[in-house]
């Protein structure tokens, strides 16, 4: 009797693609519900593995989520980069800060996920989550194009970081119309860019005039 080749479903994976599914389906899972919406056991079902699968590349639902995060944050990095890249009379500031406030709106679940979940607290130095974390912030640095004098730009970097992370939160809570300022967010963004530029660059004046008088 003849005997039948056994064909592989064509949801199996092989060693190592069942780590980057894991990711992506996450990702996407993540994209509707943000953290919350992230189930291993349902991963599983989806992608059509046995359930101990999964834990042969993540030991627990938290590993998985700190991969997804990382991976969130080089995708946003990387968008960033090209929105600082582009030709534009736009400043390389205004245009990350653009980037990101559209990122925010248009990628919600995975904005929560990023920057409203214990994920990235919970990273330690030099894993992969706080290397993709620091990596964006750098970006941030680099777009104020400004020469380093002391922890100026460092300190102004975070200031903005930080307003434009109140813009997208207020935003998607529905407690930010714009109307009461008579301004959209995007204006409201480009604002606190034109304030950042002006306030880093007399902060860099001041510095240099102190060390001119005390040298």
């Amino acid at each position: 009797m003849r005997s039948q080749l056994v064909r592989k479903p064509g949801n199996t994976y092989h060693h190592g693609d069942l780590r980057d599914a894991l990711i992506k389906a996450a990702l996407r899972e993540a994209e509707q519900g943000g953290a919350e919406a992230i189930s291993i056991k349902a991963l599983a079902k989806q992608l059509g593995v046995s359930q101990p699968a999964p834990y042969r590349h993540f030991a627990d639902r938290d590993a998985l989520l700190t991969a997804v995060t990382a991976e969130a944050f080089r995708q946003l990095s990387a968008l960033l980069r090209e929105a600082m890249a582009k030709p534009s009379k736009q400043s390389k500031l205004s245009r990350l800060a653009q980037a990101m406030l559209d990122f925010g709106l248009r990628r919600n679940g995975i904005y929560r996920l990023m920057f409203a979940s214990r994920t990235v607290s919970c990273a330690a130095k030099g894993s992969e989550l706080h290397d993709a974390t620091r990596e964006t912030f750098a970006l941030v640095i680099e777009a104020l194009e400004a020469p380093a004098v002391g922890f100026l730009r460092e300190r102004q970097a975070l200031k903005i970081w930080a307003a434009l992370h109140g813009v997208v939160m207020l935003a998607e809570q529905g407690l930010f119309t714009g109307e009461a300022a008579h301004a959209t967010r995007e204006e409201l963004v480009e604002d606190f860019v034109n304030e950042t530029k002006v306030a880093l660059a007399a902060a860099i004046r001041d510095a240099r005039r102190r060390k001119k008088v005390g040298a």
